[in-house]
């Protein structure tokens, strides 16, 4: 009867095989999991124990623990601390009077509407900055230090230049954000692979065409830090110009209408500023910012679960 034993010259040639077998079809499993994007839409419940219920109960905390300093005359002196009823009664009037929306439109559509210009400024100016080395040497060391300048500094040069006028509001804007914008996408250019440059060299990626399909993409996420950045400075320049420079002509937006409070010794108004400008900076951050991370993140394999 023939033996069913595996002889000792054909059993390593088959483990290994066996072995090396396995081993690939381990990886490939690997890899196949690395490139599948999980596409199932998050339960509800999920989404509401993990990205709703903590902020709301923060929020909650910080209510709760704002009335017990009231209730419990820790801070009795309401022209330092109002209570959460006052500031909500601020937001009633503000309301009713048919001003409320009016202050946030305001701020806001200076806000946007600065930062897109500043946009359309300072990404040519971070190209420009990254990819010619005398424009780095001479300008590079400027920007940074524009960069590190309070925003606030700008607003009496602006005033005395341009004066009381929504164009001042856009200079203070310009000059706090566009040197963020220009930046971060110089960090961004810098830290490119230069094997994704010599590889669209070969391609026939040079020029406007190369910065268009092989620098840009990736530089992207240091430019998304950028523009983040960018749009902070804008927001804070806007602020402090709203606070020092008032007219007529500019309206009244969340800085002015922190200032009135200030002058009226009316701390609920001034809460009720200080959280509108809070709110709005949240906002923004959710509704523009965050989506346009997990983009990149998505984009890149690097957020598998949306």
């Amino acid at each position: 009867m023939a033996s069913t034993e595996t002889t000792p010259e054909d059993s390593p040639k088959e483990v290994r095989g066996a072995k090396d077998g396995h081993d690939l079809a381990g990886l490939e499993a690997g890899l196949d999991a690395l490139d599948t994007v999980q596409t199932s839409r998050t339960p509800f419940r999920q989404t509401l124990t993990q990205k709703i219920l903590p902020p709301v109960v923060a929020v909650a905390l910080v209510v709760v623990v704002w009335q017990a300093l009231i209730s419990f005359k820790v801070v009795d002196d309401p022209t330092k601390l109002p209570s959460p009823s006052d500031v909500w009664g601020e937001v009633e009037n503000a309301w009713l009077q048919g001003t409320l929306l009016d202050y946030i439109w305001t701020s806001v559509s200076r806000g946007l509407s600065g930062f897109v210009l500043a946009l359309a400024i300072g990404t040519p100016l971070g190209l420009l900055v990254a990819r010619v080395r005398f424009v780095r040497a001479a300008i590079g060391p400027i920007l940074s230090g524009l960069q590190s300048l309070p925003s606030v500094a700008w607003v009496p040069p602006a005033v005395i230049w341009l004066g009381l006028k929504p164009s001042m509001m856009y200079a203070v804007i310009l000059l706090g954000a566009v040197p963020s914008i220009a930046n971060g996408l110089v960090s961004g250019i810098d830290q490119v692979s230069p094997l994704f440059l010599r590889a669209g060299r070969t391609l026939g990626a040079t020029g406007l065409r190369g910065t268009y399909h092989i620098v840009m993409p990736a530089a992207l996420p240091g430019y998304l830090a950028g523009l983040k950045q960018g749009w902070a400075f804008s927001w804070r320049s806007l602020m402090a110009a709203e606070i020092i420079a008032s007219s007529p002509d500019l309206g009244v937006g969340l800085g002015q209408l922190l200032e009135n409070g200030r002058n009226a010794s009316s701390m609920s108004m001034v809460f009720l500023a200080i959280l509108l400008i809070l709110i709005v900076g949240i906002a923004i951050d959710l509704l523009i910012f965050s989506p346009l991370e997990r983009w990149v993140l998505r984009s890149r394999g690097l957020l598998v679960k949306s």
